[in-house]
């Protein structure tokens, strides 16, 4: 083994025996070995092609036009080819040992950094962001009490971040009503087979790591959820779930803000075939024009068939509507003081061709219900074309 200057300089004069040198090296090398071995390392590159129907005009960049409501997939990313982000995910999970502990780290690279990347200093421009990075603690009481401190996923939510998790390759209304991370805690307990909750205390409602709130020391972020499960004994709805979070605290905007999520994912009878609905509300979130109280909700239907062991597809149905400002300024298209109302219907086919590789092709209709033309060119449709391919590994 070979020794370091210091250790060595020691043993020289005498103050450490070398042979306790060399113990206590090999001592701190196993631990270091037996932490490494435990931590799994995983990850994904997200790309996409987008084409927007009816945009072939020369004024403006080409996908410069809004896409009001769309996350990820909308101005700045159509009718051309994209870089979405890479994930890299460091992990220790938690072992089956009393007094466990485990940690995990999310890291995004890419213009998608950008939706988590608002830190307390304000940039939000850079192409990197942490979206996770917690250390995972289980205490022994009852069936364990699993403990996150630092920052992690908001707990509500149909849609993931990560677009393979999802069915659809672009994201609902209801994404853009809820926060996204917090930094804080979170504790968890699993009371039976079907029935677990949760709760926490963050800084804010707001993302951004260690922010703060712009009032008292005393105003946090609050959180609770209730999940269950249905178990293996109600046979085909075995694995169905139903639950149901809320999210106070202070946002970007100064305001004490509410979200509530309620959402479920139902087995059915014929095989492959799965059904979900999501039901997202939000009071007093940011929204660019509405100073004073303002408010939205989106309800989402969700449809799923497994048709081979390659090929799935899925279906969403999307509304949503709230006060002027939540999607788009109606002032600024000539409709004072109208709340927005949006339509959406999403159809993707997905196809397992290559191993670790999700190839989604997606077709998505975007109607906008009040007396407003938001998508460009005084529109008041976008139909859009997407290719989405991702690699995990």
């Amino acid at each position: 083994m070979k020794l370091n200057k210091w250790t060595v300089a020691l043993a020289s004069a005498g103050v450490v025996s070398l042979a306790s040198a060399v113990q206590a090296e090999e001592r701190a090398m196993h631990q270091v070995a037996t932490a490494v071995s435990a931590t799994t390392l995983g990850g994904y590159v997200d790309t996409s092609a987008i084409w927007k129907f009816g945009t072939g005009t020369d004024s403006g960049a080409a996908g410069s036009e809004a896409l009001p409501g769309r996350a990820f997939d909308g101005a700045g990313k159509t009718d051309g080819f994209n870089l979405h982000v890479v994930g890299l995910t460091l992990e220790r999970p938690l072992g089956a040992e009393d007094w466990a502990a485990g940690y995990r780290v999310d890291l995004l690279f890419g213009p998608d950094a950008v939706a988590y990347n608002p830190s307390a200093n304000g940039d939000a421009t850079s192409d990197f962001g942490i979206k996770q990075a917690y250390v995972n603690l289980l205490l022994p009481a009852g069936n364990g009490i699993d403990v996150k401190m630092g920052v992690f996923n908001t707990i509500i939510g149909y849609e993931s971040f990560e677009s393979y998790l999802n069915p659809n390759f672009s994201r609902s209304f209801g994404w853009q009503l809820e926060p996204t991370q917090h930094t804080g805690v979170l504790a968890s307990y699993q009371l039976s087979e079907a029935l677990s909750v949760s709760g926490g205390v963050a800084d804010t409602w707001s993302a951004g790591i260690n922010a703060r709130s712009p009032r008292a020391e005393s105003h946090k972020a609050y959180m609770a959820s209730i999940a269950l499960t249905a178990p293996d004994s109600m046979g085909f709805m075995s694995g169905s779930s139903l639950y149901a979070g809320v999210v106070d605290g202070f946002s970007g905007n100064g305001k004490d803000t509410v979200s509530a999520y309620v959402g479920g994912s139902i087995l059915t009878p014929i095989e492959g075939l799965g059904v979900g609905a999501a039901f997202d509300y939000r009071w007093n979130g940011n929204n660019g024009v509405t100073f004073d109280s303002n408010w939205a909700y989106a309800i989402a239907g969700y449809a799923t068939f497994q048709a081979t062991e390659k090929l799935k597809f899925a279906g969403r149905v999307d509304y949503t509507t709230g006060s002027d400002g939540t999607f788009f300024d109606a002032g600024a298209q000539g409709v004072s003081d109208e709340q927005n109302e949006l339509f959406s219907f999403t159809a993707t086919a997905e196809y397992a061709l290559w191993a670790n590789v999700i190839t989604r092709a997606e077709f998505r209709w975007d109607n906008c219900l009040s007396d407003d033309k938001p998508y460009g060119q005084s529109d008041e449709n976008a139909l859009t074309l997407a290719a989405n391919v991702i690699f995990k590994f």
